[in-house]
Order: structure tokens, then C-alpha cells, then sequence
């Protein structure tokens, strides 16, 4: 059975738009990273209360969290859960974690560089070749276990890293599981929908570690620019610095503040697929300050890249049917024209 990790290696992308910059090694910005004023980072972010939440806090232990959670699909296709279950202490030692993997030198982190053809390991987001400018960005993509790169990080100090994450991992595809089930009940879905949906077997993941090291110039710079995420869902943790935006017709870029405790959630491709276009994706960044390093952990969680995906029961379909790694192939090659390509 092809893994999700296998659905990438037929879109090998040049080396050039997978190194990280060299932030220890620089004093400023490099032009390659300096967007233009025609692209300017903050155009149309309006001010905003830091306490401000724009997009629904939902509270899982909630008799009402499963309709509060459909209404937030269907609005924003964003929301922020607590008392979700999962130890605050997990989340705590995951960042802890990442943030060890980022303080390495740059030397050390380019010996576990993703090559062109894999989908794991150190290096840029999968997007860049899509943008004439590079990003103020460093990630690490884990699917499965992480043991082989952290060997060769951490040859006699390796375990640490790796139990974490796998426990992190875990923790994340039990909650997905949960959010999904929630989310359904919007839907009219049939039994074999349903299954196709939440079934845990077969389900796939993906945990990415992102690092935005604090910048001399943020106000030209991107962390990680516009997009939407290819799967089902993102359960993402940010730590306590702002930088995730989202896009609101009519308002422009917004922020969505961190909350303690709390998991930013958001609709991805193949639920909007599915949803046949009633919950609709958010375009999201991230920006980068001056003076914070900024971590941030998403899980992106999905069906079995070999199984077919199609709107639910519906008798007037947007979008046509395809398999799962199909849709990955055509995200990977078009980027965010990937949809208008299935649309009917």
C-alpha cells in the first residue's frame, strides 16, 4: 500500500527550493528573501486587540462543541479547540523538542536535508518553487518515525527526540480522528462515506515543525507565504508569538491570536472536496517579527492516499472524482489551481 510519503516522490522539486537559509551565518536580509512593495507582507491587515479572537474558540468538552464546530466549517473552515485531551505537558516537551532540533547548527540540521525526491527530513516548504521570492522559513517533515534523522542529529541522544514526537503523533491522529467524526455530522454522509472518512487504519499523517527565526527586516519578509493544506484537517500548535494569518473576504489579513492550551483546526482540501464546496478552505501565512523565534507544529491528517475521494452524496458534485494521491500529484504540480483543475 503507497504511504504519503511514497505520493510525493513523483514530484521531485530542484535543491534550490529546498536549503534553508543560513540564519547564523547572515547579518541581514538577502535579496533573495526581500518580496517586493507589490507583495508587501502586511497589505490590508487591519489593527487588532491581541485578546481579539476572530475565528470560533471551542470548548470540546461542550454539550454544543459538535454544532459550534459545523457552524465554524461552514463559516470560517477555521476554529481553536481546548480541554481537547491532549497533556498540555506532550505539547510543552514537543516544542521543547523542536526548538532543540532548530538550535543546531546549520551544518549538523543539512545532514538530514530532504532530497528531491522525499518528502521528509530538513528543508523549505513544498510550495516555494511557487513564489519568485524565498521565505523566512526552516521546517523538519516527519511521517511515521523520525529515528533514522535523529540518529544522525543526535547519535547518542536520539531517543528523547523520537519518543516525543511519536507520542506527539499519536496524540494528534487520536484527536484528528475525533475532530472528523464531529465534523461528519454537517454532512449527509453515508455509513461507507463515514468509514472512508474516520477509519483509523488507514488514515495518514504528517507532523511538519516549522521555525521562524526572528528577522532584521519583517515587514519585507514572509515566513511562510499565502496557501491552503492539502488533506483533511491541520491540527497546528503555535507557540505564544503571533504570526498565523488568515485572509477574510472584505477585511483582508487577520491574525489568529495563540491561545494558551488551545490547537488551531482547519479545513483542508480534500474535506472541502468532500464537503462538496460547504466548507471552504482559508488561505493562510505566516509572518515573522524582529525579535522572536517563533515555533509552530501542524499535523496534517488524511485518508489512504490509494482510496478515492469524491463529494458526499451529493447529486449536483463541484468537483469530480479522483484518488487521493491524484489530488496530492496535481496540488504538488499546481499548487492552489489544483481544485479549479477537478472543478465540474
Amino acid at each position: 500500500m503507497s504511504t504519503l510519503s511514497q505520493a510525493y516522490r513523483d514530484d521531485t522539486i530542484t535543491s534550490r527550493h529546498i536549503i534553508p537559509l543560513d540564519f547564523d551565518s547572515i547579518d541581514g536580509v538577502p535579496e533573495s528573501h526581500l518580496w517586493s512593495p507589490s507583495e508587501e507582507p502586511h497589505q490590508n491587515i487591519q489593527t487588532q486587540d491581541p485578546q481579539d479572537s476572530l475565528i470560533p474558540v471551542i470548548d470540546l468538552s461542550d454539550p454544543r462543541a459538535m454544532d459550534l464546530i459545523g457552524q465554524a466549517c461552514e463559516t470560517w473552515g477555521m476554529f481553536q479547540i481546548i480541554n481537547h485531551g491532549v497533556p498540555l505537558e506532550l505539547v510543552k516537551e514537543a516544542e521543547s523538542e523542536a526548538r532543540r532540533l532548530f538550535a543546531l547548527t546549520t551544518q549538523k540540521k543539512r545532514k538530514v536535508l530532504r532530497s528531491p525526491g522525499e518528502a521528509t527530513g530538513y528543508g523549505l516548504p513544498r510550495i516555494s518553487p511557487f513564489f519568485p521570492k524565498c521565505m523566512w522559513h526552516e521546517g523538519f517533515t516527519i511521517m511515521g518515525s523520525c529515528v533514522d534523522d535523529a540518529k544522525v542529529l543526535w547519535p547518542h541522544d536520539y531517543q528523547r527526540f523520537c519518543d516525543t514526537m511519536d507520542g506527539y503523533q499519536n496524540q494528534m491522529k487520536l484527536l484528528a480522528h475525533k475532530l472528523v467524526l464531529l465534523i461528519l455530522h454537517r454532512l449527509d454522509v453515508t455509513t461507507e462515506e463515514m468509514n472512508w472518512a474516520t477509519s483509523t487504519h488507514d488514515s495518514q499523517g504528517a507532523l511538519q515543525l516549522n521555525s521562524y527565526p526572528s528577522c532584521p527586516n519583517p515587514s519585507r519578509t514572509v515566513g511562510l507565504a499565502p496557501h491552503t493544506d492539502s488533506l483533511l484537517l491541520t491540527i497546528l500548535h503555535q507557540s505564544g508569538t503571533n504570526g498565523l494569518e488568515i485572509f477574510v473576504e472584505g477585511l483582508g489579513w487577520r491574525l489568529v491570536c495563540p491561545i494558551d492550551g488551545a490547537f488551531v483546526v482547519n479545513v483542508g482540501d480534500l474535506l472541502h472536496i468532500f464537503s462538496n464546496a460547504k466548507f471552504p478552505v482559508v488561505y493562510h501565512r505566516a509572518m515573522v517579527n524582529h525579535s522572536m523565534h517563533r515555533i509552530s507544529a501542524a499535523y496534517f491528517h488524511g485518508p489512504s492516499v490509494e482510496s478515492m475521494l469524491a463529494p458526499s452524496s451529493s447529486s449536483r458534485p463541484c468537483f469530480r472524482s479522483l484518488s487521493v494521491k491524484e489530488y496530492i500529484s496535481l496540488k504538488a504540480r499546481h499548487n492552489d489551481k489544483a481544485l479549479s483543475l477537478i472543478r465540474i
